[in-house]
């Protein structure tokens, strides 16, 4: 698969002019969204992923196909960086929520291991609320054994219907294109 890294975009300025749809993947830090999108394009190299959370600081944009952008949000949460700069990405990821026409669909992805946690579900509200499509991934699911995964899928049935998602073993990688698929213009 055709997948290449574009831009990192620490301003709306920067985002690509193009008007290819987008698929935005938002969740905590170190939550997995590059290992998902690496493992959506098999390419583990593709997208900078790391044991330190915070590493994604602007939006880096992904050219899939020459048809689509995938987008990786800076993680919200626990990242080691001055609240001013927190700030600021808060703001650059509201704006580009909020503004970017091109954006078709959204992945909020969450840790199988820990479920919802409060940003986790405003962020699932703010989507709801300006009409946002988002569909649900459960990443990490290989980290728990039988039992814990599906307690951790009814915990997170709840809130939404969740695509289980292993970057180890490939798991739902089909299911997540289908989804994709599924949604138009994208």
């Amino acid at each position: 698969m055709l997948a290449e890294f574009v831009r990192s975009a620490s301003s709306s300025e920067q985002f690509p002019a193009d008007g290819l749809p987008e698929i935005a993947f938002l969740g905590r830090s170190n939550v997995g969204k590059s290992s998902l999108i690496n493992a959506l394009v098999g390419n583990r190299g593709l997208a900078f992923t790391s044991s330190t959370p915070g590493r994604t600081q602007a939006l880096n944009f992904y050219r899939i196909e020459n048809k689509r952008y995938f987008v990786d949000l800076p993680g919200y949460g626990y990242a080691r960086v001055p609240r001013a700069a927190m700030e600021d990405w808060a703001k650059l990821i509201e704006h580009y929520l909020q503004e970017r026409k091109t954006l078709g669909l959204s992945f909020l992805i969450l840790d199988a291991r820990r479920g919802w946690m409060d940003k986790d579900l405003d962020l699932k509200s703010w989507l709801e609320a300006h009409g946002h499509p988002y569909l649900v991934v459960a990443s990490k699911i290989d980290k728990l054994n039988q039992s814990e995964q599906s307690q951790s899928m009814k915990a997170i049935r709840r809130h939404a219907e969740p695509l289980p998602f292993s970057a180890v073993t490939g798991r739902g990688v089909r299911e997540i294109w289908q989804a994709i698929s599924k949604t138009h213009h994208i």
